[in-house]
């Protein structure tokens, strides 16, 4: 088998020539064609001002068209490219840009308004993403090759640009195609290398496990500048002649629903985060009435409401997909066991940045509800634990999808990833008989309680995030007792005259007692902490809990 992942772009490329591939959502469309032009364009630039294969170059900007063709004309030229999520801060970005030694920045427009081009000196340019204009040029190269650029592409393809033009160099194995900076919820940014060999193996995965075909659509909701976004919202899909929508804005659940009803996706992928949101938000508070619950419990209208939701759920996502894959963090069990109720076609999956994403999987039809599936092809999974079916240990993994360490970071390469190729993944779980892995939370957050039993945040914070007007919440400990941080729902209270800060405090103070009725005694909330602002967020929509753990105070 041919495992070149260039040569999966190569001949997707030649093989939907003529078909729709990219649009901007309510904006223009690139076809298949049209994104090979942008790449040779690109390329012309790279060359003419002396970009090498293997030199990096930094790609930050809101999803869009010209996103995903900057990203393959990096891969194709054989540079190693750097995606840069645009909701990071200015000094964020700096840094990632120098720290990856970046020869080139290309920049979205409402980037660019942030950013400090004096705070990356090493940069020889900066490109905006949409029309490849120069913003920052430092290399007389540069200027020359951009102010030619049309003359050039001209000289290049006298008799216009044609499909026997397109040939790329293919990759090898352990080449770095890309270095994808984490954003993680327990420390700052590490620059994760990531080969080729990890690229092609989750692309092979998707071909294996996924049913989408030529001309089927797809919503775009999460950052291309992150893996789980980059290798199922985008690579595979324009590898398999899809037509990928971007959604340009904030994906709020009215935008998410309206794209769904005009495009009718084949497929959905998301994070439980925007998942969670609609099902609280549209779908549970319909089912909460009492005349509701009352006929909930009559078994054949019960049937019947079920069906009568299910068909109102799938609907609300298009209609006509294969599945919704949910993964990037844990899946709120009372949102899970409602969508298993209705028999709804979801699967819940695992990765992690240093797979390039994927780890573990299963197909909806086969899926156990609580687990993440079992070990993706190509991938193991083990538990470290003396009885991994029934004693929490650490999720450790090997395989092709593994990353090459950590960029300039040798200490924090030999933190995770052992010598024979076992990769520690830094979360808690356990593996049943048939293989499939339960996650219970991340090491770095498990509390130690007053008789040393171990407290998982994360179960305790899914609970209370089903209380009344609870939007997101961290549990911390402070003197050995137990904080709750709490983003109210301000709106939904306010709606129901609960507005003043007495009010909002005496019934998160209601439901810090019934919480604790639900818990065991040793992980009782002894108090909790309102806060008016949401959590700060990585990409994957987790929270950055590192920057709460001094936060009771």
């Amino acid at each position: 088998m041919n495992q070149s992942f260039i040569a999966l772009i190569e001949r997707a490329i030649k093989e939907y020539w003529d078909q729709d591939a990219l649009t901007d959502y309510k904006g223009a469309t690139l076809q298949y064609k049209d994104v090979a032009r942008k790449i040779e364009k690109l390329h012309i630039i790279f060359e003419e001002s002396g970009v090498k294969k293997g030199d990096r170059i930094a790609i930050c900007g809101r999803n869009s068209a010209q996103w995903g063709a900057a990203f393959l004309a990096t891969l194709t030229y054989g540079a190693v490219a750097v995606p840069v999520l645009h909701e990071f801060k200015a000094e964020n970005i700096h840094y990632i840009v120098n720290h990856s030694d970046a020869r080139l920045l290309l920049v979205g427009d409402m980037v660019w308004p942030e950013l400090d081009e004096k705070e990356m000196p090493s940069l020889e340019g900066i490109i905006m993403l949409n029309d490849y204009s120069l913003l920052v040029s430092r290399s007389e190269q540069l200027t020359y090759a951009r102010e030619h650029l049309n003359e050039m592409f001209g000289k290049k393809f006298p008799k216009n640009f044609r499909i026997e033009h397109v040939h790329y160099d293919l990759d090898e194995p352990e080449q770095l195609a890309m270095i994808n900076y984490t954003s993680g919820t327990t420390s700052l940014s590490k620059g994760v290398m990531i080969p080729y060999r990890a690229l092609w193996s989750n692309t092979q995965f998707a071909y294996e496990v996924l049913t989408l075909k030529r001309n089927d659509r797809l919503v775009s909701m999460l950052p291309m500048a992150h893996m789980y976004g980059l290798a199922f919202e985008f690579i595979y899909e324009f590898c398999v002649g899809c037509h990928i929508y971007y959604l340009n804005r904030v994906p709020s659940p009215k935008i998410i629903f309206e794209a769904f009803e005009e495009i009718k996706p084949s497929i959905v992928i998301s994070v439980p985060l925007i998942i969670e949101k609609i099902i609280k938000k549209k779908v549970l508070p319909r089912l909460q009435t009492p005349a509701m619950q009352i006929l909930l419990r009559v078994p054949i209208i019960n049937d019947k409401i079920k069906n009568i939701v299910r068909e109102q759920v799938i609907q609300a996502f298009g209609g006509k997909f294969y599945e919704v894959i949910i993964g990037g963090a844990a899946f709120n069990q009372d949102v899970e066991h409602f969508l298993k109720m209705i028999n709804f076609p979801y699967t819940v999956g695992y990765g992690m940045t240093e797979c390039a994403p994927i780890i573990c999987y299963e197909d909806w039809k086969r899926f156990v509800p609580g687990s993440c599936g079992k070990a993706a092809p190509r991938m193991e999974v083990k538990i470290d634990s003396p009885d991994p079916h029934h004693v929490v240990g650490e999720i450790l993994c090997r395989g092709m999808n593994v990353m090459l360490g950590y960029y300039k970071n040798e200490e924090a390469t030999r933190e995770v990833l052992e010598p024979d190729g076992w990769l520690h993944t830094g979360d808690l779980g356990i593996i049943d008989e048939e293989g499939n892995v339960f996650i219970k939370g991340r090491s770095k957050n498990m509390l130690l309680g007053p008789s040393g039993q171990n407290i998982y945040p994360e179960e305790i914070e899914e609970k209370l995030n089903n209380l009344p007007y609870v939007t997101e919440s961290i549990v911390i400990q402070k003197d050995d007792k137990l904080v709750a941080l709490i983003y109210p729902d301000f709106e939904e209270a306010a709606a129901q005259g609960i507005v003043s800060e007495e009010d909002i405090t005496r019934v998160m103070e209601e439901n810090r007692t019934t919480l604790n009725t639900l818990i065991p005694g040793y992980c009782q909330v002894s108090r909790i902490k309102i806060f008016h602002e949401e959590f700060e967020k990585t990409p994957k929509r987790s929270i950055k809990r590192f920057l709460y753990q001094n936060a009771a105070d």
